[in-house]
């Protein structure tokens, strides 16, 4: 009962505390978000599991076990930041993508942009001529557009169908757009390594979905087996757009900057 009479005598909580309360729930909360549906997940059970056998080794003396914990916790947190670096810079990216920062910087591209793409991804979709479109937002992509041919055009409906053309020598990997302009062509996207999706998703959908489990950007893919539109955002897939809906969902993703909105059918379960 000592305890708990100590407890009823801590002094009254103010305001300022209820405040700290709040912030650390809302981080704790920001944290289990992000690492949900990754590997830190385990890594998170695993720390857990060792914070606990670190107490019941002190609770039991068991002193062998107790110099192993805190002799090697230093070089397991080294450790985890080589293993989990994707995940820690996803993270640092997603906290410069909060709220506050979005009225710091202008929009990336105007109206007449957006309509280009759309355009451009019906035009493709009908000729069943597949295709990938990174479209840059506050994460910049310059290492993709280094790795790639650099452009620096203004962005047109028609150039875009031009590149993706099979007889085109760009046609394989990637257009990037950076503002009202493609920036570069036959870039090479990061694979995603997500384990829960479906094998039969193509290389051109698995590399839009890496690059955005990475950044805030958004990509545009066109089928070539069947021509069906996605728009994946956020490492998450929306299939079966038509112009209109594309058109609709990039000027709330990229003019306005909402979250996403999902429109069409989110099927994961096509090829390219």
């Amino acid at each position: 009962m000592t305890w708990f009479i100590a407890l009823l005598r801590r002094p009254a909580i103010g305001w300022w505390d209820l405040a700290d309360i709040l912030l650390l729930s809302l981080i704790i909360y920001e944290v289990l978000k992000l690492i949900r549906g990754t590997r830190a997940v385990q890594m998170a059970v695993g720390g857990a599991m060792l914070a606990a056998l670190f107490y019941v080794s002190r609770w039991g003396h068991l002193g062998t076990v107790n110099w192993l914990i805190r002799n090697f916790t230093a070089y397991l947190v080294f450790a985890g930041i080589v293993l989990f670096q994707s995940d820690l810079r996803r993270a640092l990216a997603h906290l410069g993508r909060a709220p506050f920062f979005r009225y710091l910087t202008r929009p990336e591209s105007g109206e007449e942009s957006i309509e280009e793409l759309a355009v451009a991804a019906g035009l493709l979709s009908a000729r069943r001529i597949g295709a990938i479109i990174a479209i840059e937002r506050q994460v910049g992509l310059r290492n993709y557009v280094e790795g790639g041919i650099p452009l620096d055009a203004v962005l047109t409906y028609d150039l875009l169908v031009s590149i993706f053309q099979p007889s085109s020598p760009l046609h394989d990997g990637a257009v990037v757009v950076q503002e009202d302009r493609i920036a570069a062509a036959a870039c090479f996207l990061p694979l995603t390594v997500n384990p829960r999706l479906t094998r039969e998703l193509g290389s051109r959908h698995r590399a839009a979905i890496g690059l955005t489990e990475e950044n805030d950007s958004v990509a545009i893919v066109v089928s070539e087996e069947t021509g069906v539109i996605s728009l994946v955002v956020n490492g998450e897939i929306t299939r079966g757009l038509d112009t209109d809906s594309l058109r609709e969902q990039l000027q709330s993703l990229v003019l306005q900057r909402q979250p996403r909105k999902v429109t069409g059918h989110g099927d994961l379960s096509h090829t390219q």
